[in-house]
């Protein structure tokens, strides 16, 4: 064997270890947003409320919060393995529950919060590992690592509603089906992941300090973090969440006896008008401001007027439209904000504030939530439009803010991991 053809082999072989992880990362994701389109199921026909099933969606947060802010930091202590191998198994778990529980509040919330843990997990953990693997190839860009990490999540997002909405809507078993794929799934991208080597050493259990110490983040102090990072994060999840759970709730009379597939159909939108954004938001991107974030947050005004125009109208042409920008600043917001948070944090505490980012953007899943309760609470008083519009007015004094940081508090480049001697 030639010294060029060792080098195809070994760039193919690097490009398989990752691409295996990518597969954890989208099965997790899958199990995640499975449930989103279903939601107009579980209001018609299970005889769920709205601020019910809302809670059902923003339930999975209760799980991956705490998975993202313990796994990170337990996986710079004992590696990506351990911590990230689980993963696809609590996420199957989780889908044998809701597959179960699909008229039982309590055991339909509960394998919410399941498929939230495997998610946690997957976003603190896969994230980083996918983003050390690839620096092991020098033929990699800067930046592919939190592309491929935003990606394999968005794809997983997309795909997962789309076949679970399509399967509930026209398939036997809409409340089985679509859960007993994604349980096929996990089987597969999980056995996939266990020949990936390690990228992170345990760190000599005489050398550790307390698994508490490991949970403080410093670099979630970093000026440039609380600046540009935390006026951006909760938008990722916020603009995903108005484009396919608040907006097909609103069309649900209005989808010609289809809701949930109209519901499948605006996630599909949304995240793959956010993971086509995704593609190209590297070249978007630079180390030296934070034109991504403003990009992103420039979308999001624009998504959220349409959002108010498409309440207004209640037309399905100007749902889509809405959706298809919304994911677009969704996509944008998460590649730019995972591109920060590799810039800004050391080996030592990727993974940590990978967590503490992804925690961040999570808390727009509550927006469905609150915004159900509200509008119920105070009927005809809150509409949906002015809610909407609000939300456009606030994007932009997001962007405001961050524009005049912009250039202010840029970290120092860190060095690539090494991770050759790690096996």
């Amino acid at each position: 064997m030639t010294d060029t053809t060792r080098a195809e082999a070994s760039n193919t072989t690097r490009t398989a270890r990752w691409m295996l992880v990518a597969a954890g990362m989208f099965a997790v994701a899958w199990g995640g947003n499975e449930f989103t389109p279903l939601l107009v199921m579980y209001r018609l026909e299970h005889g769920f409320s709205a601020v019910t099933v809302d809670t059902f969606l923003f339930a999975y947060v209760i799980g991956i919060v705490p998975a993202l802010l313990i796994c990170g930091p337990l996986s710079d202590r004992i590696g990506r393995r351990p911590v990230m191998l689980p993963a696809t198994s609590v996420a199957a778990a989780g889908s044998i529950l809701i597959a179960i529980g699909a008229d039982t509040a309590v055991v339909l919330f509960s394998g919410r919060v399941l498929s939230g843990v495997a998610l946690g997990i997957g976003m603190a953990v896969g994230g980083t590992w996918i983003k050390e693997l690839s620096a092991l190839d020098p033929n990699t860009a800067p930046g592919a690592g939190a592309r491929r990490a935003a990606m394999s999540l968005t794809a997983g997002f997309a795909l997962g509603a789309g076949v679970a909405g399509i399967l509930a809507q026209w398939a036997p078993w809409p409340t089985h089906l679509p859960y007993l794929v994604h349980v096929g799934i996990c089987i597969v991208a999980g056995l996939g992941m266990i020949g990936v080597r390690e990228t992170r050493a345990a760190v000599p259990r005489g050398e550790r300090g307390t698994l508490a110490s490991d949970l403080k983040i410093p670099a979630a102090a970093h000026r440039r973090f609380l600046m540009v990072v935390v006026p951006l994060a909760p938008w990722v999840f916020g603009a995903a969440s108005v484009a396919y759970a608040v907006l097909p709730s609103l069309m649900a009379d209005r989808s010609g006896g289809h809701p949930i597939a109209l519901s499948a159909l605006m996630s599909v939108i949304a995240l793959g008008s956010g993971f086509g954004i995704q593609a190209v938001g590297r070249r978007i991107d630079t180390p030296n401001g934070a034109r991504g974030a403003l990009v992103a947050l420039s979308i999001l005004v624009v998504g959220m007027l349409l959002a108010a125009w498409a309440a207004t109208v209640l037309t399905i042409a100007a749902a889509l439209i809405a959706a298809a920008v919304l994911g677009c600043g969704y996509g944008m917001a998460l590649v730019s904000g995972l591109q920060e948070v590799q810039r800004i944090a050391g080996p030592n505490d990727l993974a940590g504030l990978t967590a503490v980012f992804y925690s961040l953007t999570y808390l727009g899943f509550a927006i469905p939530a609150i915004l159900a309760a509200l509008t119920e609470a105070w009927p005809g008083s809150i509409t949906y439009p002015a809610i909407f519009t609000a939300g456009a007015v606030l994007a932009a004094l997001c962007w405001v803010f961050v524009r005049t940081r912009s250039s202010a508090h840029l970290p120092a480049p860190h060095p690539a991991p090494e991770a050759s001697s790690i096996t």
